[in-house]
């Protein structure tokens, strides 16, 4: 190929670009949306549906799967396949605490990091490339992988299905892109008691939340620290009012595990566990299983350093991670699938949350570049 005339290049030399990549990222950060509120997920859909008219010739479709958004853009059948999703772990109302800013090369808002950034990098290496390598590219974008995409899950299989490889818009680790992930398990655990006066007769109740406590104690060894795998409790809630004995515990419980074995014991105890008091109840009244583990193409991995040289950027590093992504999904289907190929930042899920201005520009390159190298040769991934 030739750099001089490359999509990679046109994005590199481009001295418009920035800003108007800028600008679109505002304009998304700025329509909060996070996963459980549906009408907040539509209200950025329909904005970002108008964003990608901004960047692409030919329309974003607006779907509606199960009940929530879900936008579709090129290909019915893509040779290579662009992931991501518009939806965040940050409440309504965030923006007034974290507001959208610009400060030197990084930019800030609830959201840009994970992963709005990395939706607008996408769209300016789509916009790069040749009308022909446009027609091989497909793009989906889903509003539910910040709550395990129980809803999408099926939409992103038949999309990706029969597709040579998958580019997930997900944020980079420091710079680089994600070659392993756990697989992510979680589950709401209902601990069932029996209510009574706290200081008529309290021996009457049958106590949810010390029941609870000894659950949350018990699953701090579930872990391994050979395997890698994590147990961690992550929410708790339990009592009406302080003079009664709680008669109901609600727990979450987050697993990462680097197989479906570990994912399989950790499953197996949370489903075994026995409370201490003979008459209280416990169920798994959602969650199980998620995302199984996540391993990339290592061609892909390769070939991907390869092109960050040949385009004038830093070599990309690697890294295997804890979190899971959609990826994980598209991985285990067989397909070619790289990750992390969103922001260059820091801070997903925490305060601090921020992406690059710079990374933007060459990120949008760096995969204007591997798609373009993907739909003339995928086989060099396989």
């Amino acid at each position: 190929m030739d750099l001089v005339t490359s999509p990679a290049h046109r994005i590199l030399t481009d001295s418009t670009l920035t800003d108007r990549m800028l600008s679109s990222v505002e304009t998304l950060v700025n329509v909060e949306s996070p996963s459980s509120d549906i009408a907040a997920c539509t209200r950025c859909a329909d904005e970002l549906v108008a964003v990608m008219a901004d960047w692409l010739a030919a329309p974003a479709q607006l779907l509606h799967h199960r009940g929530r958004p879900a936008i579709r853009w090129g290909s019915d059948q893509p040779k290579v396949l662009l992931i991501g999703h518009f939806d965040t772990v940050w409440p309504i109302g965030t923006l007034t605490r974290i507001p959208w800013a610009v400060k030197g090369d990084r930019i800030q808002g609830p959201g840009v990091f994970d992963m709005k950034a990395g939706i607008v990098q996408g769209l300016a290496a789509l916009a790069a490339l040749d009308p022909a390598t446009q027609n091989d590219v497909g793009m989906l974008l889903t509003c539910d992988e910040e709550i395990g995409s129980g809803t999408s899950r099926d939409l992103i299989e038949s999309v990706a299905t029969g597709s040579d490889a998958v580019i997930v818009l997900e944020p980079s680790v420091a710079g680089d892109v994600k070659s392993s992930r756990k697989g992510t398990s979680w589950y709401e655990i209902q601990i069932t008691g029996r209510a009574a006066h706290a200081g008529l007769e309290p021996e009457k109740g049958i106590n949810a939340l010390t029941e609870a406590a000894a659950f949350i104690t018990a699953t701090t060894t579930w872990g391994d620290t050979q395997t890698g795998t994590t147990v961690t409790a992550t929410t708790a809630k339990a009592g009406v009012t302080d003079n009664t004995v709680p008669d109901r515990a609600v727990i979450g419980l987050d697993a990462r595990a680097w197989s479906l074995a570990e994912q399989q014991r950790v499953d197996d105890l949370v489903r075994q566990w026995v409370p201490m008091h003979p008459e209280a109840t416990v169920d798994v009244i959602a969650g199980g299983i998620n995302r199984p583990a996540m391993t990339a193409s290592p061609a892909l991995v390769s070939r991907t350093r390869e092109i960050s040289v040949e385009i004038g950027l830093s070599p990309i590093g690697d890294r295997a991670v804890g979190g899971g992504s959609d990826g994980n999904f598209t991985a285990a289907l067989g397909i070619a699938t790289l990750d992390g190929l969103g922001a260059v930042g820091d801070g997903a899920h925490a305060d601090h949350e921020w992406a690059s201005v710079e990374g933007m520009r060459e990120r949008a390159a760096l995969v204007a570049a591997l798609i373009t190298d993907l739909v003339l040769d995928a086989g060099h991934v396989a």
